[in-house]
């Protein structure tokens, strides 16, 4: 049985991809959220890390979006 390392989006290192586990969020959050394609169960990989805790790129299919370190805290991916 293999091991899943469990950790935050904002901690997902670059080029890595990983599963969304859990949003920590209220249900603005997690409405905006769904509404971006952001949901349980999908993959999501880094693209790149703004430096001084600035935004971070991802890409969730084939769609390309920057979002804030502060919802990336929020969100919880198991990497694959």
């Amino acid at each position: 049985m293999m091991n899943k390392k469990k950790t935050v989006l904002a901690h997902l290192p670059i080029n890595k991809k990983a599963i969304i586990t859990e949003l920590h969020g209220g249900g603005h959050f997690n409405r905006r959220m769904c509404a971006v394609g952001l949901r349980k169960g999908q993959t999501v990989e880094t693209i790149s890390k703004q430096p001084f805790m600035g935004p971070l790129t991802i890409q969730v299919g084939k769609c390309k979006m920057t979002i804030g370190r502060g919802m990336a805290h929020k969100i919880y991916v198991e990497m694959i």
